[in-house]
């Protein structure tokens, strides 16, 4: 849990500790991450607001430690995280075929998977995760609104959802890595790069 508190995260995502779930391991703790809207934040890049248990915004998610000292024998270790990030996205992206196979690939690069494996190679870069056992789900999906419900007509999510197994007790690497993931499907640019305000 501290080894989390140390992790590093870029300015417009939000990460604030949410209430875990209290059945899958003897121990557990889980932390919300929900990028921020420009408005949301102040001149030096800080949210003005904290992450709701709830959060529902346009990319959120939360990544959930579980520990259970004496072993797991389908985990292959005693820590495992479990990870769930929601997006909208538009039209044309979320009907793309390709999404699932880009939105794995954002989380394996992140967790420095190779493609097609589902653990981190020995010779891994001693700063990046070092994880076994990743697997997980990519789902689009299109809702569509009728009656007195607020919202759009139709909006369009991407869900992932994924858990592997920490074979190193300090973990801020892999929230570092499941930032980057909510980033990337959030379309966010580059740290460093700032996104030009139109014009029109």
């Amino acid at each position: 849990m501290e080894s989390l508190q140390t992790a590093k995260v870029r300015a417009d995502i939000e990460v604030s500790p949410i209430r875990p779930p209290q059945r899958l391991a003897p121990y557990s703790y889980a932390v919300g991450a929900e990028v921020q809207a420009p408005e949301l934040l102040d001149g030096s890049g800080r949210s003005l607001d904290d992450v709701p248990a709830d959060a529902s915004g346009s990319a959120f998610g939360r990544l959930i430690l579980l520990y259970d000292p004496e072993g797991h024998e389908a985990w292959s270790g005693t820590i495992r995280l479990v990870a769930y990030i929601q997006v909208d996205m538009e039209a044309d992206l979320a009907t793309d075929p390709m999404l699932p196979e880009v939105a794995w690939s954002w989380l394996t690069d992140a967790l420095g998977v190779p493609e097609g494996q589902n653990s981190t190679p020995p010779n891994a870069d001693p700063s990046a995760p070092v994880l076994t056992a990743l697997g997980g789900t990519v789902t689009s999906t299109t809702s569509v609104r009728y009656g007195d419900i607020a919202g759009p007509p139709r909006a369009h999510q991407l869900e992932l959802r994924a858990s592997w197994t920490a074979l190193d007790p300090a973990l801020a690497p892999h929230l570092e890595a499941f930032c980057d993931v909510l980033a990337a499907a959030a379309g966010l640019p580059p740290t460093g790069v700032t996104r030009l305000k139109s014009t029109d």
